[in-house]
């Protein structure tokens, strides 16, 4: 369903003894990782983000106008804490790819405080129909 991080294409690190890891799904679809971004290398981005935490591709998410999307998404233990995904966009430089790679690191939404240069990349993705 377009807007649902959810088409997987690749996992990169176990799970721990069998919990959901924080993951990041990347949008990569119609305008994230397309020369339409000029200056990014995608691929770079990407590879990156796969050598060092849970990495998900995804199709379209539907909020071309914040390309590039990631979506990190909390572990089992950071969703039994509260944690929520937590949308990003605009995730054009290799600064905000390692800051998003550090927090995963740490532990993402639930477990560690997100870091005050996320908010800079962070938004609210639109209702889609059908959401409740």
């Amino acid at each position: 369903m377009p807007g649902q991080p959810t088409a997987d294409t690749s996992d990169t690190a176990g799970t721990g003894g069998g919990t959901a890891p924080c993951r990041v799904v990347v949008c990569r679809d119609c305008c994230c990782g397309s020369p339409r971004i000029p200056g990014v290398d995608h691929a770079a981005q990407t590879a990156r983000l796969r050598s060092r935490v849970p990495v998900r591709i995804s199709a379209c998410l539907d909020v071309c106008d914040q390309a590039n999307v990631m979506v990190v998404q909390p572990s089992a233990a950071g969703r039994a804490a509260g944690g929520r995904p937590l949308w990003l966009g605009l995730v054009n430089d290799a600064d905000a790819t390692e800051d998003i790679v550090a927090w995963v690191r740490a532990g993402g939404p639930g477990v560690a405080p997100r870091p005050d240069i996320l908010g800079l990349y962070a938004f609210t993705p639109p209702r889609r129909r059908g959401d409740s």
